[in-house]
Formats: C-alpha cells, structure tokens, sequence
C-alpha cells in the first residue's frame, strides 16, 4: 500500500467515529432516517444535504430554554424530534443525527456565551446572562470542519429583531455579535471542545456549576424528591410567546465567536 493510500485509509477510518450511531445521536433511528431523507429530497452532495438539513431543524423544530430536561431519553434525536421543541443542546444533537444518517460527518461542539437578549422572566430565573455549555454542530465539508448553529427558529428571530442565522455549507454559522438594531447580541467566552457523543455529565456539571436553580433541582432529582423525566422549567414560561410581547432585553457592545485562538479548556 502506497503512503498517500494508507493515508486516505487512516482519514476514512477517523471519520467513522463521526458518521456512527450513538445513544444520544439516534442516526440509526428510523423516525431520524425518514426525516434526514425527506429533507435531502434528491440533492447529491453532502453541502447540499447538511444545507437542507441545518434549515429543517433550525425551523421546523422550536427553539424553547424552557424545555430543558436532564433525562437521558429527552435528550436522543429521535425524541427531541418527535416533541419538535428543544434548547440548543437537542438541536444540535437532532442535526448532527440527520447528517449522519445520510452519510455526512459530524460532531457537538460547546462553547459558554453571554446572552445580551433574553427576556427578563427568563434572565431572572437562570439568575445571569451567560449561557453555559452552549450547543452547536460540526459538519464535514469538503474536507473542513465547518460550524452550524441551528438554535434559534425563523419566527422566534423575527419577534427579537435578530437576523437568522443561515448556512452555506462553506463558512460557520455561529450567534451574531449584534442584533439587527445594533445591540449586542451573543459574545462567546469559552469554547469546550467537540465531542462524538454528548458528554451529558460535562454538560450537567456546567450547569450545576452556573445556575443555582439547576443545582437545587438536579440535587432534588438524585434525593428521589423529582422525576427526572421532567422539563425543569416546564412551568416558567413560553419563550416565544415573551418574546412576542415585548418582554427582552438589550445591552452594549458584543464580541466576535470564537475561532482557533478562542480560550479553550
């Protein structure tokens, strides 16, 4: 075998960690297939199927902080896509499962940012504006890397005055600084890395660590005191419909997302 084969071996073999079903990225469900496949339609290339794909679930399923579970089942794609709601972390994860089920790479990636829009029911219930272990996706593109944030739907865009977030398949799509008026929006501080699965204990250690409502609810759940199959915030609110009536809140300057030189863990 020749050294530019044996390479090629080596790159195919280190994809397959990222096209494989896991317990949370369900590529191998068939309600996940089934939706991958009607979303792609007959496009061929893998930048056409991921851009189908990124649309689909940054609309088609809405984005809610509400609807944040702890419980391992919630959090599969094929659940977040039969419920059709979820936070950052499940859309991530459903559009990660969508591109591995028809042959595209992908991976999590998590970063910590401050939210300078939110409504004030919500920034006073999480107690601060910096959203811990946040939730994107990486796709493998034409032999790159490439950021995808599919959090925040179309509508929920139009009543925070935030251009959504498209996606060619080329460059990242990550948060915008600023918001269409001019207001900071989203400034990134930390990236966590990436990860073939969702490091949920990662993931609920942060928010431990962050938000003292959650710590007091995770630590209720392992006393046996709540079910752990439901929403945390189930009763605080409906995001979109605050953010219909007006109910944000805007501050300052933002900041750029982070690239290769971002602070890292």
């Amino acid at each position: 075998m020749s050294r530019d084969s044996a390479r090629e071996t080596d790159d195919r073999d280190a994809m397959e960690i990222y096209l494989a079903p896991t317990p949370f990225i369900d590529s191998d469900s068939p309600a996940v297939r089934l939706f991958a496949a009607s979303t792609i339609g007959a496009v061929a290339t893998d930048r056409e199927k991921a851009i189908r794909l990124f649309y689909a679930v940054r609309d088609e399923i809405r984005y809610d902080p509400y609807a944040l579970s702890f419980a391992p089942e919630a959090l599969k794609a094929s659940a977040v896509l039969a419920k059709r709601v979820g936070f950052c972390v499940p859309k991530a994860i459903l559009l990660a499962a969508a591109a591995r089920a028809v042959g595209v790479p992908s991976r999590l990636g998590f970063a910590d940012v401050r939210n300078h829009l939110a409504t004030a029911r919500l920034r006073a219930l999480m107690g601060t504006d910096v959203f811990a272990f946040h939730g994107f996706t990486e796709l493998h593109l034409e032999g790159a890397w490439v950021k995808a944030t599919p959090t925040f739907n179309r509508s929920l865009c139009e009543r925070f005055n935030v251009p959504p977030l498209d996606f060619d398949g080329r460059r990242d799509a990550l948060f915008h600084a600023f918001d269409a008026a001019g207001n900071r929006h989203m400034e990134y501080l930390r990236y966590h890395g990436h990860y073939a699965d969702l490091p949920l204990e990662k993931m609920v250690c942060a928010f431990r660590e962050h938000y003292s409502v959650l710590a007091a609810r995770l630590d209720a759940v392992s006393r046996g005191e709540e079910d752990a199959q439901a929403d945390v915030f189930a009763r605080s609110g409906d995001f979109e419909k605050e953010a219909s009536e007006g109910d944000a809140e805007a501050s300052g300057r933002g900041a750029e997302p982070p690239g290769d030189d971002a602070k890292h863990d």
